[in-house]
């Protein structure tokens, strides 16, 4: 039973460890280049958009959109590793 624990353990550290992952580039996207580094964001245009505008605007939501497919991803992948995956 104790290799069990152990094993668990070590998952929940992995998907941790993928959640923080994702949450500190969630953070930076919709902080970091939505508010704080909009200004110099702005210098660069996109689509004719300034950039920092855009990342407030549209690629904040994109950007959250590809982190829920990549966590489901690095979950279907740890479950298989660990095998705990609901197959």
């Amino acid at each position: 039973m104790d290799g069990q624990k152990q094993k668990m353990k070590a998952y929940w550290r992995k998907n941790l460890q993928t959640l923080l992952v994702l949450l500190l580039i969630w953070f930076m996207v919709s902080f970091g280049f939505g508010i704080l580094l909009v200004e110099p964001l702005n210098e660069v245009k996109l689509g004719g958009f300034k950039l920092g505008f855009w990342f407030a605007q549209q690629g904040a939501i994109y950007t959250f959109v590809i982190l829920i497919f990549i966590y489901v991803w690095r979950m279907n992948r740890l479950d298989r590793e660990f095998d705990v995956n609901e197959e």
